[in-house]
C-alpha cells in the first residue's frame, strides 16, 4: 500500500502548474486541490469565508491570509487520511506557517519558467470564468473561437495576463514566493524543475514522483497486476499436471536429483 504524500506545486502565473497537477493526480492517485476551485466552491455556495473571499476578488485584490486559510484548512482536515496535492496554496510564508501547523509536507514543486516563455503562454490564455477552465491560443485553443467547450459561454482575458501587466505581476509573485521556496528548502522537501516545455519538465517530476510513493504511476500498476496473476495460474497448471502424472505413472516427472529452477520475473 502506497504510503500517504502531502504535497504543493509552486509556479509563476502561466507555468504550467495546473497541467503538471492534474498528471501527478491522474498517474498516482493523489487528492487534486486546486484553491481557485475552492474559492469558486465557497462563493458559489456563499459560505462565510466565500462571501468574504469574494468582496476582495470583485475588487481585483487578493484573498488575505487568514481567509485563504479559512477556506482551505478545514478542506485539508477532512481528507487527513488521503494523499493530496495542492495547487495555488499555500501563497505566502503565513498560509505555509499556518498548513505546517496541521501537516508536514513531505514534497513541494517548485517550477522556474523563463519570463519570455511566460509571457508567450499568458498572452495567448483566454479563461472560462464560473469554471475556472483555462484555454491557450496555441496550443489548447477552444472549439469556437471565444467561446467554452462545455458551455459555450463567453471566454475573457485577465487584465493582469496581458504583457503590460505581466512585469508587476511576476515580480510580485517572486517577493510572496521566495520566503515560501525558502522555507521548504530549510525542510528539505523543496524540489526546483526549470524548462520552457512542460512535457519536457514531466518525466523528470514523474520520476521523482514514483521513487517518493514508492509505487508505479497507475496506468503501470494494473500491467503488473495481470502479469503477476499469469505467473500464478501457470505454477497452479503445472502443479495439477504433475500431480496427476505421478498418480497415473507411479513417478515423479523427472527421474533423478529434482533439478532447482529460477522463476524469471
Amino acid at each position: 500500500m502506497a504510503k500517504l504524500l502531502r504535497a504543493a506545486v509552486l509556479g509563476p502565473p502561466g507555468s504550467g502548474k495546473g497541467t503538471i497537477c492534474k498528471r501527478i493526480a491522474q498517474s498516482f492517485g493523489l487528492q487534486y486541490l486546486s484553491s481557485g476551485h475552492f474559492l469558486r466552491e465557497g462563493i458559489a455556495a456563499n459560505t462565510e469565508a466565500g462571501m468574504l473571499a469574494k468582496t476582495y476578488i470583485d475588487r481585483g485584490m487578493l484573498v488575505p491570509d487568514q481567509v485563504m486559510t479559512r477556506l482551505m484548512l478545514p478542506k485539508l482536515e477532512q481528507l487527513r487520511n488521503h494523499s493530496w496535492l495542492l495547487d495555488g496554496f499555500p501563497r505566502t510564508l503565513t498560509q505555509a506557517q499556518a498548513l505546517n501547523s496541521l501537516f508536514q509536507m513531505d514534497l513541494v514543486i517548485s517550477l522556474n519558467i523563463p519570463y519570455e516563455t511566460l509571457k508567450d503562454r499568458l498572452s495567448d490564455r483566454w479563461v472560462h470564468p464560473a469554471s475556472g477552465r483555462v484555454y491557450n491560443m496555441g496550443f489548447n485553443p477552444p472549439r469556437v473561437q471565444g467561446k467554452d467547450d462545455i458551455t459555450g459561454e463567453p471566454l475573457i482575458q485577465h487584465d493582469d495576463d496581458k504583457p503590460e501587466a505581466l512585469m508587476a505581476r511576476l515580480r510580485h509573485y517572486k517577493e510572496l514566493a521566495k520566503p515560501v521556496i525558502d522555507l521548504y528548502k530549510a525542510q528539505g522537501v523543496l524540489h526546483s524543475f526549470s524548462g520552457t516545455e512542460t512535457d519536457r519538465i514531466w518525466p523528470y517530476i514523474n520520476s521523482l514522483l514514483s521513487t517518493k510513493m514508492h509505487t508505479q504511476p497507475k496506468h503501470i500498476a494494473p500491467l503488473l497486476d495481470r502479469s503477476m496473476n499469469t505467473l500464478a495460474n501457470a505454477a497452479l497448471l503445472l502443479s495439477h499436471i504433475h500431480m496427476r502424472y505421478r498418480s497415473t505413472n507411479g513417478s515423479p516427472f523427472f527421474s533423478g536429483p529434482t533439478p532447482k529452477t529460477r522463476l524469471a520475473v
